[in-house]
């Protein structure tokens, strides 16, 4: 398997912006603890979102990277557990070939992906990975 350190997709060729389109559920941890994705382990803190898509997948976004890119869904408030939809924010992504990994940060939780997964880049040094059937399902080329 192929570990991936010092990626940055703004310079890769092969990669492209996608957006994201999905309402999920979510519920903020009241204490810190650990989720376990498809890609590998998520831990979080109190405060951090816990987030379910429709498919059922897990994941968690920290506090602070979550409020600028989800909002609730009215007439929910946002920082309510409840459903949200990710605002429209261009992310880089780029179809992976062959299984990888990566760190989600640096020192961070370390994901792994199969054949045929997308690398997301959030910002330098931000990453995450999408299963193929998943990405297909939530994500769109962004559009000039």
């Amino acid at each position: 398997m192929q570990r991936l350190t010092d990626i940055d997709l703004r310079s890769d060729p092969d990669a492209a912006f996608f957006v994201k389109h999905e309402v999920v559920d979510v519920a903020f941890a009241t204490k810190a603890g650990e989720l376990v994705s498809r890609e590998g382990p998520n831990r979080y803190q109190s405060g951090d979102a816990l987030i379910t898509s429709r498919t059922g997948d897990r994941w968690c976004v920290s506090r602070d990277r979550f409020d600028p890119k989800y909002e609730a869904i009215p007439p929910l408030a946002h920082g309510q557990d409840g459903a949200y939809r990710n605002k429209p924010i261009p992310v880089l992504a780029r179809e992976m070939h062959e299984a990888f990994s990566i760190e989600r940060s640096a020192g961070g939780d370390m994901l792994h992906g199969k054949p045929g997964d997308w690398l997301m880049q959030y910002a330098p040094g931000d990453y995450g990975i999408t299963e193929r059937a998943r990405f297909e399902q939530v994500y769109r080329p962004l559009q000039d």
